[in-house]
């Protein structure tokens, strides 16, 4: 008998936990799959700028400009435990964070806007400032190794 009620608190428990565990693992993977996305866009960005392939420039840096307005709600309250590189200060500062997410996302529509002129001097700046853009908030938002 003692063991039933065991073996019931046990499932009741593990079936309340789990779905919270699921969602944090899936914030997670959700996140780290648009920031490898962000990551190969910046990469084709560069050998485009480097081809004067503008329309790939302003392709990818749109596409960045989406992700970046998206930013934020990947990273949920709760979802800071597993394997990420989050820091606390992104719930900590959160407005600081969605203030980076909306500075990524401009920098990336003005690249996008220098791209479609073909402004070489204008897509060379404008590249440059949304790697500084993506540098400013690692440095101050993402830890350098995962936190399992």
């Amino acid at each position: 008998m003692e063991r039933t009620i065991i073996a019931g608190l046990f499932i009741v428990l593990t079936a309340s936990v789990s779905p919270q565990v699921f969602a944090q693992e899936d914030a997670i993977e959700k996140r780290q799959k648009a920031m490898k996305g962000n990551s190969a866009d910046v990469k084709a960005i560069k050998g485009a700028v480097e081809s004067k392939d503008y329309a790939t420039v302003e392709t990818k840096a749109k596409d960045i400009m989406g992700t970046a307005d998206k930013i934020p709600s990947l990273f949920p309250k709760g979802s800071d435990k597993g394997k990420t590189k989050a820091t606390a200060a992104i719930w900590e500062k959160s407005d600081e964070f969605a203030k980076q997410a909306k500075n990524l996302s401009k920098a990336s529509g003005e690249l996008a806007a220098a791209a479609k002129s073909k402004d070489d001097a204008a897509v060379a700046a404008k590249f440059k400032a949304v790697g500084e853009v993506c540098s400013s908030c690692h440095k101050e938002f993402r830890a350098d190794k995962y936190s399992e």
